[in-house]
């Protein structure tokens, strides 16, 4: 496999910097200011927001930023195994130098979102259920690795949406701008690294069995709709003071304003997916 990972490389080197010391922590976040942008929770837009007090709301906001944190260093958690497993690989012997950049980034994002859960929420939440994987299980090599290089990518292009809107939001306290800031910068060429091993392995799987690519096509689907449902948290909503959490996950989930919602989040994956061959369109 080979990429042209030159410039990915570069702007790894000469933008690196160090985490453990560029942020500046505040004892306190001051009271009142929202953690997550308003617009991205998860009643936003809906009667459930609209229902609940100010108090309410702002904690909604805190707890969904600990939550969608503590998703992020789960979902870092995963897919660093996965690329450590691979890493010295001939298969990936032409990317091996980009993913030792790769995993150390990822390393110091997982400690920085740490960090603002345990200083400030003073927990993270426990990693969700995985969404199984049985229907995919009978594909070829290539077409399992591909869906392991599929998730990653799926993962970090919905974190990067979230980062890219609260890096610039004014309303939030401005280390979680900072934090939403540093991830989209790095997200960026981890995106557009995922994109190329994502075509390589598509093109790989299409030669050899086009069949796969329909099954492939409805699995990541369901991963799409799994990845948004894990923002809807029952424990973030009970934590914020919100009765009947699990009725209300229901509810939001199948309201058609955060329908809307989640189609804006994953519009710019789908659209990719469909370029690709994958979109969702190839499942009907």
């Amino acid at each position: 496999m080979v990429l042209d990972l030159g410039r990915l490389e570069n702007l790894a080197e000469s933008g690196y910097y160090n985490p453990y010391s560029m942020f500046d922590w505040p004892d306190v976040i001051e009271p009142g200011l929202p953690w997550m942008s308003e617009s991205l929770t998860t009643l936003a837009g809906t009667e459930m927001w609209e229902g609940l007090s100010r108090e309410q709301q702002v904690a909604l906001t805190r707890f969904e930023a600990i939550n969608f944190f503590s998703l992020n260093i789960h979902g870092i958690r995963e897919l660093m195994s996965e690329v450590v497993m691979r890493i010295h690989e001939r298969t990936y012997a032409g990317v091996s130098e980009f993913l030792h950049h790769f995993i150390g980034e990822e390393n110091e994002h997982m400690w920085f979102f740490a960090q603002f859960c345990l200083r400030y929420g003073g927990k993270l939440y426990p990693a969700q259920p995985a969404l199984k994987a049985g229907s995919v299980d009978h594909l070829s090599p290539v077409a399992r690795e591909l869906i392991v290089f599929a998730r990653i990518l799926i993962f970090e292009e919905i974190v990067d949406y979230y980062n890219a809107h609260m890096a610039t939001d004014a309303s939030l306290p401005a280390i979680a701008r900072e934090i939403n800031r540093v991830h989209h910068q790095d997200e960026s060429r981890h995106v557009a690294f995922g994109r190329m091993i994502f075509t390589n392995l598509l093109g790989q799987v299409a030669q050899r069995d086009a069949g796969e690519v329909p099954v492939i096509a409805e699995y990541l689907e369901s991963y799409l709709q799994y990845s948004i449902a894990t923002l809807y948290n029952p424990q973030a909503y009970r934590d914020a003071g919100i009765a009947d959490a699990l009725g209300v996950r229901r509810r939001a989930l199948a309201h058609p304003v955060r329908r809307a919602a989640h189609d804006e989040v994953l519009k710019r994956t789908r659209k990719f997916l469909t370029r690709a061959g994958v979109g969702r369109e190839v499942i009907k």
